[in-house]
């Protein structure tokens, strides 16, 4: 069994580590810069929340050429430069090799196999020119909503913080054969990774967040904690929720849970910083196509109003070009 994770920064580092640990598959790691350098020189560590720390040797390369066609391939880059390497990936493709898109956001393939007056409808925000529909195929996809927390410390070291949960299912619904292997694959590495057979509607419990915390945290400078505790910003991450269910709901999506139980489990995580803030902060490009302008082209499709997030993307759309950290 051959395992790609083709962007193998902190999630996917985490996610390889403890697959090659398992020894059940041969895990490639597609990398760049310092970080493939290390893990080239001394393997990948992954130290735990309690110190412990586990070196596991792994394929790491920049060209997916020398990996060849894969079983699967876990894609855990941020989901705005997916589109702009999906020609890179092809080499990693067989007839049956499956994409596991491990990212926050709306994915590409959204719409693939959703009943309804919607299906095969492409989600521009996400896969601008389609070049991920048409190069890879929406029919290799797996979804997966990353729970998870992990960073990379310093070259070549993954910092697991907390959770190890990963849930998947396929666009279908259907319990495959191929995500059911899956399944085992990443459970037998301890990794939770329950096949859910909505697996959009998890997808959504995720977005609310994505789209009101990522963004306005971006925008105030603030905490989970500090944001949900004043009543002023409290109301528009509230606001700005209550939008984007009234948007899934009208694709089909079952909520399990309502808005202000959704931010409650925001505020318990306390004085975190969102990845948003984090990127901003350190000048990396925002991923504020994929997490906020998407349910805005979703909104539109359905026509359904997001007043409130219409004017958080164009604020911090602003904020992140100010800041050199997007181009949109």
């Amino acid at each position: 069994m051959k395992v790609c994770v083709f962007g193998a920064g902190a999630i996917g580092g985490y996610m390889a580590a403890e697959l090659a640990r398992a020894g059940d598959c041969e895990v490639t790691c597609i990398a760049r810069g310092p970080h493939l350098a290390a893990m080239q020189q001394n393997g990948l560590k992954l130290v735990l929340k309690d110190g412990t720390e586990h070196v596991v040797p792994v394929n790491a390369t920049d060209d997916p050429r020398e990996a060849g066609p894969q079983d699967y391939v876990i894609v855990s880059l941020k989901a705005h430069s997916s589109a702009a390497v999906a020609d890179q990936m092809l080499p990693l493709f067989g007839p049956m090799t499956a994409l596991v898109t491990a990212q926050n956001g709306v994915p590409w393939w959204y719409f693939y196999k959703l009943e309804g007056q919607y299906e095969g409808t492409r989600v521009q925000s996400v896969d601008p020119d389609q070049r991920q529909w048409e190069m890879i195929g929406p029919e290799r996809a797996i979804g997966c909503v990353v729970y998870p927390a992990a960073e990379i410390s310093e070259p070549g070291v993954i910092y697991h913080a907390y959770g190890n949960r990963f849930s998947i299912g396929e666009p279908s619904g259907e319990k495959t054969d191929r995500v059911q292997v899956l399944s085992k694959l990443m459970s037998d590495a301890g990794l939770r990774a329950p096949v859910r057979p909505r697996i959009r509607d998890d997808m959504w419990v995720k977005i609310w967040g994505n789209v009101s915390l990522n963004p306005i945290s971006a925008l105030t400078g603030g905490t989970l904690a500090e944001m949900i505790d004043d009543a002023d910003v409290h109301a528009v991450i509230r606001a700005s929720m209550i939008e984007a269910q009234a948007v899934g709901e009208a694709l089909g999506v079952k909520f399990a849970i309502d808005v202000d139980k959704r931010i409650a489990g925001a505020r318990e995580v306390g004085d975190h910083k969102t990845s948003m803030l984090q990127d901003l902060e350190l000048g990396r490009p925002m991923e504020i196509d994929a997490l906020v302008a998407s349910v805005q082209e979703l909104g539109r499709i359905v026509d359904v109003a997001t007043p409130t997030i219409d004017a958080v993307l164009g604020l911090v759309k602003q904020r992140a070009r100010l800041a050199g950290c997007y181009d949109g």
